[in-house]
């Protein structure tokens, strides 16, 4: 079937990254690929179908959903671990299937502990302790009775303690990040000295692990590096300088590609689309692209976004519509129904990165690839 938007992500480049990731992580941290929010747009059976032919064998998700598409496609002996959302119901079957979660609460806790016993299993958990982020996570008091809870407990494991920076990309949170540690550190010594340490300390995600090599605990959680993507620019410049490169270690692995779908002509004087938000001053021909804001593509691009067809610019003229853009093409000099149109990714001599199109949109990189839609199909290319 020939569909009419397709994202291709590149393999090589891909593990590209993940050799990257190990090389400053190195061969003793525990690598957990985070592949939460459809590994980040990107589709999560693909991502994790390629890493784990890379050896990956650790996957952070959000919640139950996303476990079980992991779980899915996983080989035997792979550790899943829910950040986050977990119902009822659902926690009975993370625990029957195994899977790993954060405990961040007391209600959580005892319930993890009484299904374990219901169901006669080992219940691996990680708690989380609240350091500053002040979003979910056990206070500094209420940690100790928390670990008690499971060293008492005839079915729960203390497989790890952990937290989340609140904003280790920027400078900006510099001390409140340097406060944070301290929290945690002061935790993990604790737990040291009185041997009720568990079995994995993590706490660094993407930012933490370039920024703050202390942070390179027992596991790391990365997520955006892997994609190709620092966690923001003041990261990039952070490391580049710091490791005297000139060029970024990283590789894009997505693009996004469509058709032309019809070649129209414009007289001047005429509107173009929806409404009069494009005026053609001149007599003009665009191209209909069938991607529209219900594939991702804001409407926030109307009248400033791009595309590339046959390695030349072709800029959006009128309001971005549900299903359809139309692309100015006039200085092209030929365009014919069915040739390849690049709306993020390179053709030719031209490229639009993801943080072009970032910029157009107001869109952090996180928020934009998020936001691809589910639907669109995602092939792996190289």
């Amino acid at each position: 079937m020939t569909y009419s938007t397709h994202i291709e992500i590149d393999r090589s480049a891909l593990i590209h990254n993940l050799e990257f990731i190990r090389s400053f992580i190195g061969p003793d941290v525990i690598f957990s690929s985070v592949v939460k929010g459809n590994a980040y747009g990107h589709g999560i059976e693909n991502i994790v179908s390629i890493e784990q032919t890379a050896g990956v064998n650790h996957f952070s998700v959000f919640n139950a959903q996303e476990a079980l598409r992991v779980k899915n496609i996983s080989k035997k002996g792979t550790t899943i671990l829910v950040m986050g959302m977990l119902t009822d119901d659902q926690l009975a079957w993370a625990i029957e299937s195994n899977i790993q979660f954060f405990v961040f609460n007391t209600s959580r806790l005892q319930k993890a502990h009484d299904l374990g016993v219901k169901m006669k299993k080992k219940v691996r958990v990680h708690l989380e302790i609240e350091t500053g982020m002040n979003r979910t996570g056990f206070s500094p008091k209420q940690i100790n009775e928390a670990i008690d809870f499971i060293t008492n407990s005839r079915s729960l494991i203390f497989q790890g303690l952990c937290t989340h920076f609140a904003g280790a990309e920027s400078i900006s949170n510099y001390y409140r990040v340097e406060k944070q540690k301290k929290t945690y550190w002061k935790m993990m010594k604790q737990l040291k000295d009185t041997s009720k340490d568990p079995e994995l300390f993590h706490v660094a995600c993407s930012a933490a692990a370039l920024r703050y090599p202390g942070t390179l605990l027992d596991l790391v959680r990365i997520g955006i590096l892997q994609y190709g993507f620092f966690p923001s620019k003041e990261v990039q410049i952070d490391y580049m300088s710091r490791n005297k490169v000139h060029t970024s270690p990283l590789k894009r692995i997505v693009s996004w590609k469509s058709t032309v779908m019809n070649i129209k002509s414009v007289k001047r004087g005429e509107f173009v689309g929806y409404g009069t938000s494009y005026f053609a001053n001149e007599d003009m021909r665009i191209a209909i692209i069938p991607v529209g804001y219900s594939h991702g593509f804001s409407r926030s691009l109307s009248n400033q976004g791009r595309v590339i067809i046959n390695g030349e610019f072709a800029p959006v003229v009128g309001m971005v519509n549900m299903n359809m853009i139309s692309v100015d093409v006039t200085n092209i000099d030929v365009v014919n129904e069915g040739d390849e149109v690049v709306l993020i990714g390179k053709q030719g001599e031209r490229e639009i990165t993801v943080d072009s199109f970032s910029e157009y949109t107001n869109q952090v990189n996180y928020e934009l690839l998020t936001r691809l839609s589910v639907d669109i199909p995602r092939l792996i290319v190289n």
